[in-house]
């Protein structure tokens, strides 16, 4: 959808709040008086925010029986995912993707799970078929990112910039793209952009403050990051990727916090820093059992 056409506008807060990880405020978002053709999508991103918010098992209970409609049976993968049920979750989109890959709802909640599935260019592939969706070209970004595509992340978000201007997706995905690339100037603009989105009052900003303490520690400002993800987590506990860059803080200060790694497997067992963790755990205990058998011979 154009973000500037007349439908767009209609759902405009209502994205940006969500993107900006303001999830109560989309549940708690109305959308009563929304157009007809706009109330499935602000419904979507209110199913979304609950799931990002820890309500998965209400969502599915919500959807339940909804599943002719592709964007509820996308959100229902979602809501799988999220609990737990990855298989299951994995399943469903895949079946879903094969009838309805032109569906914008199925290419971002498809591309999602395939990605944290580890299922990159499967994910990619989906991505690709979008017409115009912002959200879907932020996907791409992040998982060209993850693959240590950088080139490939920053021509998305050139091109991106052209039709979507001064969008805060595109903006977001640009200071991504900015922490990567390095360099100080780079690191304050992504830092500006971050700042700008903790704004938001304080309950809602968790989002916004990780964002900014992950450019603080770019910048080598430990001590503002830290109070930065202090603050992420007393307005929401169980916010999986405060957590995680907690423990990537905690380890750069030289400390160790058992607590939130434990939190973080209760919180997000399939978060892709643990199971990143466990990959490599598997590699080297491989490696080290290969080295003691070469010392007993």
């Amino acid at each position: 959808m154009d973000p500037f056409s007349a439908e767009g506008a209609e759902l405009l807060n209502i994205n940006n709040a969500f993107n900006q990880g303001q999830y109560q405020n989309v549940i708690d978002f109305d959308i009563s008086a929304f157009a007809t053709e706009n109330a499935l999508a602000a419904r979507v991103l209110q199913l979304r925010a609950q799931i990002a918010s820890g309500q998965s098992d209400e969502v599915l209970a919500e959807v339940e029986g909804e599943d002719d409609v592709p964007d509820l049976a996308a959100v229902k993968a979602l809501a799988q995912y999220a609990a737990g049920n990855a298989s299951e979750a994995i399943k469903g989109a895949e079946a879903l993707i094969a009838v309805a890959s032109s569906n914008s709802t199925v290419q971002i909640l498809g591309g999602t799970i395939l990605q944290a599935a580890g299922k990159s260019e499967e994910a990619l592939s989906l991505l690709s078929k979008h017409q115009g969706n912002l959200e879907a070209v932020a996907l791409i970004v992040q998982i060209h990112l993850q693959q240590n595509r950088t080139e490939s992340a920053m021509k998305e978000v050139q091109a991106a910039r052209k039709w979507g201007q001064d969008s805060l997706l595109v903006n977001i995905a640009e200071s991504w793209v900015g922490l990567r690339v390095g360099g100080g100037e780079k690191y304050q603009q992504a830092f500006y952009e971050f700042e700008a989105m903790a704004q938001a009052p304080s309950n809602l900003a968790s989002k916004g403050l990780t964002c900014q303490a992950v450019a603080e520690i770019h910048l080598g400002r430990l001590p503002e990051a830290e109070a930065a993800l202090q603050q992420a987590l007393k307005n929401d506990p169980k916010d999986a990727e405060a957590i995680v860059n907690s423990i990537v803080l905690d380890f750069i200060s030289g400390k160790e916090n058992l607590d939130l790694v434990k939190s973080l497997h209760s919180i997000s067992p399939e978060h892709i820093h643990l199971t990143d963790l466990k990959e490599k755990s598997a590699l080297f205990d491989q490696a080290a059992t290969k080295y003691s058998a070469k010392v007993a011979s």
